[in-house]
């Protein structure tokens, strides 16, 4: 069966590198923050270990800057996450959990400290920036939230570093994992992090403006011709392997940080009182119902996870997964998903119901690559 069309209009917006994308042949789209982001190239496993051995340029211009910026954005910020961010340097990226009143997830976004009273909340899929603009138009606050003309670009492979090296010279080299620097480029001055949505070696370069954009994506292959470098994007089999969650799919705003195993980042005893405060405080008491876990599936290569696959001992539902594929380094279907509480410790034998059968699964606590995600790690 033929899959359906994605029909563009107006309201999915293209993006700088949408005619550099298509030049490079993409054989499909998804729609994020309601922008374009390619998913296949030439076929999944084919991007895979091309990713996983070389070097890709990814537009991932969807991942949109929330700009925060005035007297009380320090302060507004502190009213959206549990995580507290105050002692972070100003030259690392951190990790944001952001919440509703009940502690439920409304996204998971990276903090980026431009200046003193300047931030960019680098966010996944919604439209976190209404309710941000909410929340301070209904506490008076003097902050102005926007999204900011920024078209991220992502490096991502094993071969990145020597690809950022020709383009930014040596000192790209001292960046550490989660760490934002300025770098020049031509007659301005970039946001660099050592950053990237897979397991692999990767860097972003934060673009200002559609012109300056293009001209960095053109200069990277350019000096990226020896390396084998190609037009890639997110891999679903590289990233269920590697750990990194997928908001929207793996977590949802019916879900709490601490079911998505961001506990550690929680602040019980904080000197701010942010949204969901009571609400979390109490489930770190009492302990979450259900929390992430990694699967091992038996059987044939499973299709795309779509919808939710049941998770079951016995004829008893223990969770559900949400993403799945054939992972080539395991040799087996690894997946993620939500399992309770009764099902959720390393090891356990569990059935997950998929459109082709029901086979045999075990839980890990850890993915294969015993990561979180590539905000969460060390960041």
């Amino acid at each position: 069966m033929t899959a359906p069309y994605l029909s563009i209009s107006r309201r999915i917006r293209e993006t700088p590198f949408t005619r550099r994308v298509e030049e490079a042949k993409v054989k499909s789209y998804t729609v994020y923050n309601h922008m374009l982001l390619p998913t296949v190239f030439h076929t999944l496993e084919d991007d895979y270990h091309h990713l996983k051995s070389q070097v890709q340029i990814w537009d991932v211009s969807c991942q949109r800057q929330v700009e925060i910026r005035g007297p009380d954005a320090n302060f507004l910020l502190r009213k959206i996450t549990p995580r507290d961010f105050s002692t972070r340097p100003t030259n690392r990226c951190t990790y944001l959990p952001v919440t509703d009143p009940n502690g439920r997830m409304l996204n998971d976004s990276v903090l980026i400290q431009v200046r003193e009273d300047c931030y960019w909340l680098s966010a996944s899929d919604n439209d976190i920036n209404l309710w941000i603009s909410a929340l301070a138009i209904g506490a008076n606050l003097d902050v102005t939230v926007k999204e900011a003309d920024i078209c991220p670009i992502a490096i991502q492979g094993p071969k990145s570093l020597s690809l950022m090296e020709k383009v930014f010279g040596v000192p790209i080299r001292d960046l550490n994992y989660f760490d934002v620097e300025q770098f020049d480029f031509a007659t301005t001055n970039l946001l660099v992090s050592r950053t990237g949505y897979s397991g692999q070696l990767g860097y972003e370069i934060y673009a200002k403006g559609s012109q300056l954009a293009l001209a960095i994506w053109d200069t990277l292959f350019e000096c990226g011709e020896h390396l084998n470098v190609r037009v890639g994007c997110p891999n679903l089999i590289e990233r269920i392997e590697a750990g990194l969650l997928s908001y929207g799919n793996d977590m949802t705003q019916h879900n709490t940080p601490i079911e998505c195993g961001f506990g550690r980042m929680f602040t019980p005893a904080t000197n701010f009182d942010y949204l969901g405060l009571s609400a979390l405080n109490a489930e770190q008491q009492n302990g979450p119902r259900r929390m992430i876990r990694y699967l091992s599936i038996d059987g044939p290569t499973v299709p795309i996870c779509s919808q939710p696959w049941p998770v079951y001992i016995k004829d008893n539902q223990v969770g559900h997964v949400s993403s799945a594929a054939y992972s080539p380094a395991a040799g087996t279907n690894v997946a993620i998903g939500m399992i309770t509480s009764d099902a959720w410790h390393d090891g356990t034998v569990v059935q997950v119901k998929t459109p082709r059968g029901r086979y045999e699964a075990k839980v890990f606590v850890c993915s294969q690559n015993k990561r979180n995600t590539r905000k969460v790690n060390t960041c």
